[in-house]
């Protein structure tokens, strides 16, 4: 029914809403400004620090105001970014790396390698590859104003992938007074050196985030590819609008108010498609898996059986075609390192593919399940999460749950995420996400296979036998050693239910047909998109 009324309201609504634009779209500007782009997200952004949360949408604005070290391209290979050169000692324990010339501050100040050095600091105390780097690290300082060293405890194959990570959580790089900020406290500062320069004075959440080209940025000289190459800023303008209603966005692309949408709802793709000012642009190939994540901490989901129990409930076509639909848009996989890739091994068996609800009743009954509800979070303001909760609740209740949904806003579930309360009490027992493919290619860039406790993502699984797998991973330099590793990983997160991952979707994002340079990459960026 929903999937009906989206169209024919978009339907419907479209030809007026090109008469009517101003007044259905109060607040957004003529797109005739070819050096203003207006682009919306999937999701509002509220939150503006991207060490501190994982959310995509705080991703995308960090790298809009900030830099990175180095940078994958589009083929997925790790390039310099702000770093001129780096090199290697013999015995692989010293690295030194030296920034390239030109790098500046939004406030005018000089980028300098003791900003580095913090910046990298306080991002290994939250990302999963960060952590594990963070295990190899002897010592880490400057040497001058542009260069300084990571010097290792034993060599380590990962270092360049860690510093080139291009999603969440990037390792940004921060004016070391901002840098400083407890990881775990948000910073309070959009100060950067990324091509565009953040308007705190004319942003306001929930409607708009405003940002400048930085007239002092300098690009590196090779062409944009992917996330590395030249960040060339070919537009004055960028307003980040927040627009929570799908057919809200789909009639304000159409009627010429904003440029891009993100992500299009699957049900909405043929609309857009018909109409030739509009383009659609498979900008991440690679796809997202969906996920559903456990609090490890609380009840019911603190019991091993319990979660295991959820597991046998679970059925990944039945997500899939409730939030997608389509299946040119997705893929039943059991691999969690996702189907194709290198470390992509499917489950042997019916799990996650055929739910078994009498063994997952049979384990609640060993367990001693007392009827605790499972408080599982829905976000209703993330059109692609919407469905997947209601589909969670029907299957855990068929396999003998107690479930109590609750409805809220996307920022809601990521703010109330970070909560170790009761259930009960404000917490949370279950919520679904999502990760983009390049995110989970192995157990270490993974942060839903982190299992050491307060170090964890949010869920804080505790496991010592699957951080001694990870662990083997990233010493292991033979690729076929390295993907047994990934399977016995992908086995022992199976055994323990430490998360549940939910099949591969894949979604085009839209525009004008007049936007061209949208750059295939994992993460929607913004540079090297101009209006014709």
């Amino acid at each position: 029914m929903l999937k009906i009324n989206r169209r024919a309201v978009a339907a419907g609504s479209a030809a007026l809403a090109v008469a009517l634009a101003p007044v259905l779209f109060p607040g957004v500007a003529s797109a005739q400004d070819k050096k203003t782009l207006r682009f919306v997200q999937n999701g509002n952004l509220t939150i503006l620090d991207p060490i501190w949360t994982t959310a995509y949408v705080t991703r995308d604005h960090g790298y809009m105001v900030y830099d990175t070290l180095f940078s994958s391209d589009e083929n997925n290979v790790v390039k310099p970014q702000m770093v001129d050169k780096y090199e290697v000692s013999a015995d692989k324990l010293t690295w030194t790396f030296t920034l390239r010339d030109g790098l500046e501050w939004h406030d005018g100040q000089p980028v300098t390698a003791e900003d580095c050095v913090v910046s990298l600091k306080r991002w290994v105390a939250r990302d999963s590859m960060g952590q594990k780097l963070s295990d190899f690290i002897a010592d880490m300082s400057p040497v001058d104003a542009k260069t300084f060293t990571l010097k290792l405890k034993q060599p380590y194959g990962l270092v360049l992938d860690s510093l080139g990570k291009p999603s969440s959580n990037v390792p940004f790089i921060m004016p070391k007074r901002i840098a400083s900020t407890d990881p775990f406290k948000q910073i309070d500062s959009q100060i950067g050196s990324g091509p565009f320069i953040y308007v705190n004075a004319e942003s306001k959440p929930g409607e708009k985030h405003v940002y400048i080209k930085n007239p002092k940025y300098k690009p590196r000289a090779e062409p944009a590819s992917g996330l590395a190459g030249g960040k060339v800023a070919k537009v004055d303008r960028v307003e980040f609008v927040d627009m929570s209603d799908p057919t809200q966005q789909v009639n304000a692309l159409i009627a010429g108010e904003i440029d891009m949408i993100e992500n299009v709802p699957h049900d909405l793709l043929p609309l857009l498609k018909r109409d030739k000012n509009v383009q659609t642009v498979n900008w991440n190939p690679l796809g997202q898996q969906f996920t559903l994540r456990f609090n490890h901490l609380t009840k019911p989901f603190d019991n091993p059986k319990i979660r295991q129990a959820a597991l046998y409930s679970m059925r990944q076509e039945d997500y899939l075609k409730a939030t997608v639909g389509e299946p040119e848009y997705y893929k039943v996989c059991s691999a969690a390192f996702v189907c194709g890739a290198p470390n992509g091994v499917e489950i042997q068996g019916d799990l996650l593919k055929k739910p078994d609800f009498e063994k997952s009743k049979a384990l609640l009954k060993e367990a001693g399940y007392d009827g605790t509800p499972v408080v599982l979070m829905q976000s209703t303001t993330l059109p692609v999460l919407t469905n997947m909760a209601p589909v969670t609740k029907s299957l855990l209740e068929q396999g003998g749950f107690k479930v109590d949904m609750q409805a809220m806003d996307w920022q809601t579930v990521v703010s109330r995420r970070a909560k170790k309360d009761p259930a009960d009490k404000g917490g949370w027992s279950a919520f679904h996400t999502y990760a983009i493919a390049v995110d989970i290619l192995n157990p270490i860039s993974a942060n839903w296979m982190i299992a050491d406790g307060d170090k964890s993502w949010f869920g804080w699984p505790t496991d010592p036998e699957m951080e001694k797998l990870r662990d083997a991973y990233a010493k292991e330099t033979d690729p076929v050693k390295s993907k047994a590793l990934a399977v016995a990983v992908q086995n022992r997160a199976l055994e323990t239910a430490q998360y549940v991952w939910l099949g591969m979707w894949y979604g085009p994002g839209a525009a004008r047909s007049n936007v061209v340079g949208w750059l295939k990459a994992p993460v929607t960026v913004l540079w090297n998109i101009e209006k014709k």
